[in-house]
């Protein structure tokens, strides 16, 4: 059967915001070429390989497949020359912007899961198109209501559509299945459960509080912007575009350790999320010119440092970083010339005390001999004063 959408009066912005929402990383989707680059070629989507079926080709969604996801083909040397516009490629999802609506596209067989390894990855024929989607095609060219489509139907027909369902999901028809959810969990997959269902929703509407967010920034109002960023981390506390706007709001307001909490957060969630790299970058650069400014050159360093780990590509990094290591080591030879300098000086003043104590010492030397021969005058003057009174007393007797 056609994607029951098609039968249905639905926006095609509302098919658009349903797409970007379900669809995942390791998705079949098929497209054509448009165009072909120096870096990649461009394709429209066309048709859904796997995961959930949609009508997508009125949608118009152009997706990139990078040249290093293009496998070189054995005859020639460009691998884009392999391919021309209006090919029909089959490939999977790489990466997705679900805020900015891009899709990056891989040729690789590393790029599919486990359970999708047997899919043709290249070229496509329109024999290779899924089923849902040639019914799709005469469905469109006919008009025809979903009764009638349904009616004409060879799978409704058939005497063993119950039991090959019964089979395919694991039912055994003598033990239906209970309505108890707890009951039923063998039968089902992990994503047919609420927790997972419940993460979806909450991650759909976190984005939407983030493009409410994104257009109140534009507008000035960032306080009603953070409002928003926090109720979508609030719904969705894992969520990256909400982290990374947050991150940016923050760095604006000049809060950059907050900022960049927000964008390792984000980057620890998403490691391939390219905004939340280039924003960590840049806000770690500018917080280590702050602590530059502080005069906190080793603080400095390990955040620019910390930016080229990062991205080793980030030349505003590394030129920070080789002049800050260029003025540490200009301050640590200027601090050594200082030491050098006071030891000088100490030793200069250590002399000059010893020859203070040595001065002082000779001065008491001198005093002490001074009072010795003085001492030892006026002891030979009174030996002499006293023997010549005894000779007068003698002489007067006689």
């Amino acid at each position: 059967m056609p994607p029951l959408e098609q039968f249905m009066e639905v926006p095609s912005g509302q098919k658009r915001e349903l797409f970007f929402r379900d669809i995942e990383r390791g998705d079949v989707v098929i497209g054509r070429i448009t165009s072909i680059r120096d870096f990649g070629f461009f394709m429209v989507l066309i048709s859904m390989g796997s995961g959930i079926l949609r009508d997508i080709e009125p949608l118009e969604i152009s997706a990139l497949c990078p040249l290093r996801d293009v496998p070189s083909q054995s005859n020639h040397g460009d691998p884009l020359s392999y391919y021309q516009i209006g090919d029909l490629i089959q490939a999977a999802v790489k990466d997705i912007d679900r805020y900015h609506e891009k899709i990056t596209l891989s040729l690789h067989k590393s790029s599919l899961p486990s359970h999708l390894s047997h899919l043709k990855l290249g070229v496509v024929s329109n024999e290779d198109m899924p089923e849902y989607y040639k019914h799709s095609t005469a469905f469109s060219s006919s008009n025809d209501t979903y009764e009638k489509v349904l009616q004409q139907s060879v799978a409704l027909s058939n005497p063993s559509t119950v039991e090959f369902l019964l089979n395919t999901l694991g039912i055994d028809e003598s033990k239906p299945p209970s309505l108890i959810r707890g009951l039923q969990r063998e039968n089902f997959f992990e994503q047919d459960f609420a927790p997972l269902l419940r993460r979806k929703q909450s991650s759909s509407w976190a984005l939407k509080c983030v493009k409410i967010g994104v257009d109140y920034f534009k507008l000035g109002r960032h306080v009603d912007a953070m409002n928003e960023y926090n109720k979508a981390l609030e719904i969705d506390p894992k969520n990256v575009e909400a982290l990374v706007a947050r991150g940016a709001l923050y760095a604006t307001k000049g809060s950059l350790n907050k900022a960049i909490d927000d964008f390792e957060i984000a980057l620890e969630n998403c490691p391939t999320h390219k905004n939340a790299r280039k924003y960590l970058c840049q806000t770690l650069v500018e917080r280590g010119g702050q602590l530059e400014e502080e005069d906190k050159l080793l603080n400095a360093e390990s955040y620019y440092s910390k930016a080229l780990t990062i991205d080793k590509s980030f030349f505003e990094a590394e030129d920070a970083l080789n002049k800050v290591r260029q003025c540490i080591q200009k301050s640590m030879e200027k601090r050594e010339k200082h030491e050098e300098k006071e030891e000088k000086t100490k030793e200069k003043k250590t002399e000059t005390s010893a020859e203070k104590l040595r001065k002082l010492l000779k001065e008491e030397k001198r005093k002490k001999k001074r009072k010795r021969s003085s001492s030892s005058s006026s002891t030979s003057s009174s030996e002499s004063s006293s023997s010549s009174s005894s000779y007068k007393k003698r002489k007067k007797r006689g």
